[in-house]
């Protein structure tokens, strides 16, 4: 009876032990586990950048990094993109990358030094790509900042034509658009993450912007010239092939100047003033009209767009002043859910 007793004891404890272990694997990793983040810009100069969370529970909170590590953000929030645990913010006017817990917020590390007018980032191996602009007034000084993960300072630059901007990596190579900075660019930098070094240079459609990869392709949405630039122009997607760096396709826009790029499951998503266009990655054509349109709601150009989980996300800016807002819509449109957020709405990462 007493061996019984001892080995009944046992086996109860292991149960409580294995129980508080199932617990604790399910307790909650943070605040901000279940959600998403969308980087407010704030004003030019204002100092007023933020991040607004919409948890998937439905609450939403403003102005999560200031709660949490009790000082502001910084000047001008440019990119938000998500890296293992952590998150990484890219303030163009502050001139530096905020390293934050993904799912506390809680800020672990600035990079301050090496960036220069800096605008967006990938990754690649150990590494962060973020692309400068320097001087946006000098053609001659524009560069992409190599951070070590490790260290969380940047390591090297590595020289690139004028105005970059997006950037996003395949297969160990990292794509760079050139929007032109203060000018108008056309083309597409390679850059091989190994080496760090330009292995390539595509051309493209005027204004280079957004980029997408899918099934051995990188889409390449190009904005064309502004109405109001000397030489206005029409914009186009244009496929590039990653086995080869070449163009294999495009699809223009006449005078339309589209924006937005983004895939999900093959399809295209982009917008063209007020209007959110879908398209199959192969199709041959593109679609005459937008699935819908966001004028009903007051807003006449879409400011930045997300595509995730079946759910398109528009942020409008409103007035470049005030507190903007997201708009959620289903893939083919309908009523939206509204999100409150802070000042110039562009930025989406999903946790």
């Amino acid at each position: 009876m007493k061996i019984n007793k001892i080995m009944f004891a046992a086996l109860a404890g292991m149960l409580t032990l294995t129980s508080c272990s199932s617990d604790d694997d399910k307790a909650p990793i943070g605040d901000y586990q279940s959600g998403m983040f969308i980087l407010n810009e704030g004003g030019f100069m204002a100092g007023n950048a933020s991040v607004t969370f919409a948890g998937n529970d439905g609450v939403t909170e403003n102005g999560v990094f200031s709660a949490v590590n009790g000082r502001a953000l910084g000047d001008t929030g440019q990119d938000i993109k998500l890296k293992g645990d952590l998150a990484y913010i890219v303030l163009n006017v502050s001139n530096k990358v905020e390293i934050v817990n993904r799912y506390t917020f809680e800020s672990l590390a600035t990079v301050t030094t090496g960036l220069d007018n800096p605008r967006y980032i990938a990754f690649s191996g150990n590494n962060a790509y973020v692309t400068n602009w320097g001087d946006p007034t000098d053609t001659t000084d524009d560069y992409v900042a190599v951070v070590s993960l490790s260290s969380n300072t940047v390591t090297t630059s590595i020289p690139v034509a004028e105005g970059p901007e997006k950037i996003v990596e395949a297969n160990g190579e990292l794509y760079v658009s050139h929007k032109g900075g203060y000018g108008f660019g056309n083309t597409i930098t390679v850059i091989n993450a190994s080496a760090n070094a330009v292995t390539a240079t595509i051309p493209v459609g005027d204004v280079p912007n957004n980029m997408a990869v899918y099934n051995g392709s990188l889409f390449v949405m190009c904005e064309g010239m502004p109405s109001w630039s000397s030489s206005p122009s029409g914009g186009g997607i244009y496929v590039v092939g990653l086995s080869d760096n070449a163009v294999d396709n495009s699809f223009l826009f006449g005078f339309e100047n589209p924006g937005n790029l983004t895939i999900e499951n093959g399809v295209l998503y982009y917008t063209i003033d007020s209007g959110v266009y879908s398209m199959d990655a192969n199709a041959t054509v593109v679609p005459d009209a937008p699935v819908f349109t966001v004028n009903d709601q007051g807003v006449y150009g879409v400011y930045g767009m997300a595509v995730h989980d079946g759910k398109i996300y528009v942020a409008d800016a409103g007035d470049y002043n005030s507190n903007g807002k997201v708009l959620v819509y289903a893939l083919t449109g309908g009523s939206p859910q509204i999100i409150d957020t802070g000042v110039i709405p562009s930025g989406f990462a999903f946790n």
